[in-house]
């Protein structure tokens, strides 16, 4: 997965839905990160974990092709198995964080299947809320007074969720995916102030 192409793709979704119709801060955007991390909290509180929803969703998103209008039971199939698991969270998280690396221009590089697996030891012994913690103070525990340090946060912030995805068996990347198309056919802000 190019992670350059997923934050070109996000950047643009937000830029069409109004998203950046206004100069932002890096506050801004970071607290918007943080909220969804904090969503994906309360997937986890309310036991909505989406173990089986990529299955689900697929079983019933291939269920009447012939029928029903290809957006439509998209649309539908995702509202009804994927969307506020904590997978969907976590994607929700990742795709901010990818919008706001094309916002300022940051190049992500790839992670390499080893630094992934190395982050995701990580969080080996650590309850699910002090790993969304330890990933949501990434930008507070030193100031970024440069860019350069800006851009490793976010990075960092990124290598965090992706790590404790692989961490918990999430296929993130699909989670991306699925969360990327249905963005694309919502509306604009997706129906919010910002």
């Amino acid at each position: 997965m190019n992670l350059n192409e997923l934050r070109d793709r996000a950047y643009k979704t937000a830029c069409d839905h109004g998203f950046h119709d206004e100069e932002l801060s890096n506050e801004h955007c970071l607290c918007l990160v943080i909220s969804e991390l904090m969503e994906a909290v309360e997937a986890d509180r309310k036991g909505r974990l989406g173990k089986k929803c990529k299955a689900r969703f697929e079983m019933e998103y291939n269920r009447y092709p012939a029928l029903v209008e290809e957006e439509m039971r998209f649309k539908c199939s995702f509202e009804k198995h994927i969307k506020d698991t904590l997978p969907d969270e976590l994607a929700d998280a990742t795709i901010r964080l990818l919008d706001l690396c094309g916002l300022r221009k940051i190049d992500i590089g790839d992670f390499l299947d080893e630094i992934i697996s190395e982050e995701a030891k990580r969080y080996n012994g650590e309850t699910f809320t002090e790993s969304i913690y330890a990933i949501s103070t990434i930008p507070i525990r030193c100031e970024y007074e440069y860019d350069s340090l800006f851009n490793k946060q976010v990075n960092g912030m990124l290598l965090g969720i992706i790590g404790l995805a692989k961490h918990l068996n999430i296929d993130l990347f699909w989670h991306i995916e699925q969360k990327m198309r249905y963005n694309e056919l919502r509306e604009n802000k997706h129906g919010k102030k910002y």
